[in-house]
């Protein structure tokens, strides 16, 4: 099992305060040889729609000396997951979750917004001390 991010628990309470329930921790998927493992799986019934929403959260800290490390990181484990979800639970939706700082500093650059809008990211931006969720980016 592959270690959890320092703010793992901070998103997983944060989604709980919006009413998530909580399918898989981590949401484990195989693809004949290759297994794959995404941080968090949630579920939410969307009463206005009479529907279930289900999503897939990979958490990322950005806390390493090199943010452009730790975003090519994320971004390779973002669009390999979300092929993954596509051939096994192509209704689950991936996000990517952000620490508010990283967002409000890093991800403003020119070069990362263009990445994060070229590669389609889907962003929770999530704020790690108050365990809450600051905004959804699709």
């Amino acid at each position: 099992m592959a270690a959890k991010d320092l703010f793992h628990n901070s998103v997983k309470q944060a989604l709980l305060k919006e009413d998530w329930v909580i399918t898989a921790d981590p949401l484990k998927l195989k693809i004949e040889g290759v297994k794959l493992e995404v941080d968090l799986a949630a579920e939410k019934i969307i009463a206005a729609q009479k529907a279930e929403c289900k999503i897939a959260v990979e958490i990322k800290s950005f806390l390493n000396t090199s943010v452009i490390t730790d975003f090519h990181a994320a971004l390779g484990q973002f669009l390999n997951y979300r092929l993954a979800l596509q051939m096994t639970e192509s209704e689950r939706i991936l996000y990517l979750a952000v620490p508010i700082d990283t967002f409000g500093t890093f991800f403003q650059e020119t070069f990362i917004e263009e990445a994060v809008k070229l590669y389609q990211v889907k962003l929770i931006i999530y704020d790690p001390v108050e365990e809450v969720i600051s905004e959804w980016k699709n």
